[in-house]
């Protein structure tokens, strides 16, 4: 009887310690979302890699609590593992990233005094030229919906990713206290729950008039919800249905491109920059924290600046001239 209390117990301790670590990944989203202001997919990304993270430590039988138990070399075990499954480099990226994130969190949490996971090297991913739509193809795609409730509301959506350069994750959470119409910009909440404006031209503003006016009031059910786009249902509207709304019109427009949300964002960049903004400003405008980030747009820019020399410089060998 003593002998069955006493495993009974140890079996209560080794329970608790494996709860301790899956409760710190529980922990380590909240501060995500709470702190870093995360999107819903970037929490979920991370829930999925360190739970597998913490899946394969527990089949290399380490002790626990395991979090606070891994060395270096049992981190580079697991990025051997990945390759030998032969997952992408993006994914595989992703995966470290959060795994360092993660341990980051310990540090400052004071649950683990080293970071063993300073020494894992980021993959080099090569620089992915972003997917974005030329003047016509957006005007195209901003003519495709009808001028029914949804349609209205669909059209008023696209306007304001592309005039604004917003993230989907931003419109979805947009309040309408965030509105200012008679001055035409919006006060966004992005990522680290970073405030900035952004403005919108006389198009957006006039579709999403149109939206306020016509299409809002029948599809608020409840008046309490301050939501600026809403779903059938009266209720805010995800960024999964905004992905499904505008590849519903990239078929109807007959675009031959794979067209996201955040291509609207990234056209709402290269159009920007084409047309004579400078670089700061664009990195303002879009939210991001570096430079860097913005100067992927510059190659765009550049091969349409190449494109212009070529076919305007006189001295150019093939160019047809009056000369």
């Amino acid at each position: 009887m003593h002998k069955t209390k006493s495993y009974d117990s140890i079996l209560n301790v080794i329970e608790r310690l494996i709860k301790l670590d899956e409760s710190l990944i529980d922990g380590f989203l909240r501060y995500l979302k709470g702190v870093k202001n995360e999107s819903h997919n970037t929490l979920k990304s991370y829930a999925e890699d360190l739970n597998q993270f913490l899946e394969y430590l527990k089949q290399n039988k380490i002790s626990e609590p395991i979090f606070k138990n891994v060395s270096y070399p049992l981190m580079r075990g697991f990025l051997v593992h990945l390759n030998e499954r032969q997952l992408s480099k993006r994914t595989i990226a992703r995966k470290v990233s959060a795994i360092r994130t993660f341990y980051r969190y310990l540090v400052i949490e004071g649950i683990i005094e080293e970071n063993v996971a300073l020494s894992l090297k980021g993959i080099k991913l090569p620089k992915k030229l972003p997917n974005f739509l030329y003047p016509n193809e957006i005007e195209a795609l901003l003519c495709a919906p009808s001028d029914d409730i949804l349609g209205i509301r669909d059209k008023a959506i696209m306007e304001l990713l592309y005039a604004t350069g917003m993230r989907v994750g931003e419109m979805v959470s947009l309040k309408l206290k965030d509105l200012n119409m008679g001055t035409n910009f919006i006060i966004v909440f992005g990522k680290g729950s970073k405030e900035r404006i952004v403005f919108f031209g006389s198009k957006a503003a006039l579709s999403l008039e149109n939206y306020l006016k016509k299409s809002r009031p029948f599809l608020a059910k409840d008046t309490s919800c301050d939501f600026v786009f809403l779903n059938k249902y009266g209720e805010g509207i995800t960024d999964r249905s905004i992905r499904r709304i505008i590849e519903k019109y990239v078929k109807i427009a007959s675009l031959k491109k794979k067209i996201s949300p955040h291509a609207l964002r990234h056209s709402f960049a290269t159009h920007m920059l084409n047309n004579g903004a400078d670089l700061k400003t664009v990195q303002e405008l879009l939210g991001h924290t570096s430079l860097s980030t913005t100067q992927i747009y510059t190659h765009v820019t550049k091969d349409r600046l190449k494109e212009v020399y070529l076919r305007t410089f006189p001295h150019n060998e093939g160019r047809d001239t009056d000369v």
